[in-house]
């Protein structure tokens, strides 16, 4: 074999190959409360909060609603509105919403049931940080406190927000798991030697028996990932050699929120009321909230005792409960018919915001 085919480089055998990127099982010590985290990228726990932390429900509790009339729109409301609609659709005419003539405005009652619970969860992880001689709050300081004993500053209700906390004396400092406390690690472009063979003329320095143009003629080229050095600064500890382990508590406050609105008008698709308000004419907030009862639509009342039932079910077991909210909105929709150059039609508004939802409109321009 020709001494070109070999590749040729200072190599120096007490630089370590690439260690992992997370610490390895057993790497870590153990923290009083925290035992079992094992420091890899999936491993963060949830800490199910202390049953004292989550408020329990009283028996046989229940809400009542005020009674609430059921609005309507006026002819001029309904034309504006489609006006405004047509509008927005480049190849509608404004003449039929114009010149129409209105047969009948049918106000729809439609009520929009929505639970909120207000919620904290928290998790914790290793994390680790290169060591450049910061203060290490270690075990030697005292025992760390359990995750739900650590104080935190509550936002605004019902903002989801999410803050990461130091656990106090949880932190020590060990040599880097990726270069074993080396502070460089192998190039694994050049595998240490700072050249690589030339792919051009495939280390030989000739092609066709002329000089390689790519290598001049050496065989060889300058390995770009290391600039030839055959090592890298470590990614993990940035050269420092040390790193300081410690464990982060992840605090996650979450509005979760369900909605309900009764699916009773086919033609009208129910998607649209996501994008409307309406009028909140019940609100009961409370740390739980009960279930609706004595309201006219049965069905509100069997949602709302559904869903406060799912909620206490689904948070409570990982979560703490800080605030619950109801309410029921009443979201204004009215049917409305109408006749154009003898032909029937009727279109729908809705929401505060008076929206229109149409299936067919009397006329469409074309473009040719």
């Amino acid at each position: 074999m020709d001494e070109k085919e070999e590749d040729v480089g200072t190599f120096d055998p007490n630089i370590p190959e690439e260690g992992p990127s997370a610490p390895p099982p057993g790497w870590l010590d153990d923290i009083h409360g925290y035992q079992g985290l094992k420091g890899g990228d999936d491993d963060n726990p949830l800490y199910p909060p202390p049953p004292a932390y989550n408020p329990q429900p009283e028996q046989n509790r229940s809400t009542s609603v005020p009674d609430v009339r059921v609005p309507s729109v006026s002819e001029d409301v309904a034309r504006d509105a489609l006006l405004k609609f047509v509008e927005s659709k480049w190849n509608y005419s404004s003449k039929p919403a114009r010149n129409l003539t209105f047969k009948d405005l049918q106000p729809i009652t439609v009520y929009r049931y929505r639970l909120e619970t207000y919620t904290e969860t928290r998790a914790s992880a290793w994390q680790f940080e290169p060591y450049n001689g910061q203060t290490v709050d270690g075990p030697q300081y005292g025992m760390s406190p359990a995750p739900w004993d650590i104080p935190v500053s509550l936002p605004q209700r019902y903002t989801d927000k999410v803050e990461k906390i130091r656990v106090p004396h949880s932190s020590f400092v060990k040599v880097c798991h990726k270069c074993k406390g080396c502070g460089r690690t192998r190039c694994t472009a050049c595998f240490g030697r700072g050249q690589k063979r030339c792919t051009f003329c495939h280390g030989r320095g000739r092609i066709r028996n002329k000089h390689c143009t790519s290598c001049h003629g050496r065989g060889r080229k300058r390995c770009l990932s290391c600039h030839s050095h055959g090592y890298k600064t470590c990614s993990v500890c940035l050269g420092s050699q040390n790193l300081l382990h410690f464990i982060q508590l992840t605090v996650t406050w979450k509005n979760n929120v369900s909605e309900f609105i009764p699916d009773r008008q086919p033609d009208f698709p129910d998607r649209k009321f996501e994008k409307v308000s309406g009028d909140a004419f019940f609100v009961d907030e409370s740390l739980l909230v009960y279930p609706i009862q004595g309201f006219p639509d049965q069905e509100i009342c069997e949602v709302s005792t559904k869903l406060i039932n799912e909620h206490l079910e689904r948070f409570t077991a990982t979560s703490r409960i800080l605030q619950q909210r109801q309410s029921i909105e009443l979201v204004p929709l009215t049917h409305a018919y109408y006749t154009y150059s003898g032909k029937d039609y009727s279109f729908f508004v809705y929401g505060l915001e008076n929206k229109v939802f149409t299936s067919k409109y009397p006329s469409a321009c074309s473009i040719l």
